[in-house]
């Protein structure tokens, strides 16, 4: 008995004299040190620091990605604004020559005739300045990039596969094919059976 009073009083001098410091208790699975209520309170602050940032950013990327989207809405809405407002002064002379003509002002075909070519160049030109390009194919190999082929006619004096009639014009717009040259295309002549 004299060996547990001698423990047990050994105990509660050690009891009094020890200081509770946290961050000296080991957790007993990891056995790393635990945080003070000091530093506990000191990460939840951070913690709600990075939330609060992370919450302020994606709030700034959904503003970005909705002004962005508008942006290229309005972009595409009126894209062709540009072109349109070069294109408006032939609408015009065009709907000036053909109100001549039902007037009646316009009895020369001369003039009608100058007029409408002058038209159909101005267009021409405001067409080219903005990329348009015509595919020309006439008399050169039939090309399936750039050619469609209404019809294949046997020539002696062409080789085959020479485009030898364009029945619509194709288009180029900058470097790509907008639309394809209607043709006819030459084939090997047929031979006769004697």
């Amino acid at each position: 008995m004299k060996d547990k009073d001698k423990k047990n009083k050994s105990d509660d001098k050690n009891n009094d004299n020890v200081i509770i410091n946290v961050s000296d208790e080991k957790d007993k699975n990891t056995g790393e040190s635990k945080p003070v209520n000091g530093e506990i309170e000191d990460m939840k602050n951070q913690v709600d620091q990075y939330k609060d940032a992370l919450l302020r950013k994606a709030a700034e990327f959904e503003n970005y990605k909705k002004r962005t989207e508008s942006e290229i809405s309005n972009y595409l809405k009126y894209a062709s604004e540009k072109l349109i407002k070069k294109l408006l002064p032939v609408f015009d002379n065009l709907n000036r020559a053909v109100a001549s003509v039902e007037k009646g002002e316009t009895k020369d075909f001369e003039t009608l005739k100058k007029g409408v070519f002058s038209i159909k160049d101005n267009l021409k030109n405001i067409l080219e300045k903005e990329g348009l390009k015509e595919i020309d194919c006439l008399n050169k190999e039939f090309d399936v990039d750039t050619s469609d082929a209404l019809l294949q006619i046997p020539k002696e004096d062409v080789k085959p596969h020479t485009v030898i009639e364009v029945v619509e014009k194709g288009y180029y717009f900058k470097d790509k094919v907008i639309k394809h040259a209607k043709v006819i295309v030459s084939s090997e002549p047929e031979i006769k059976n004697l």
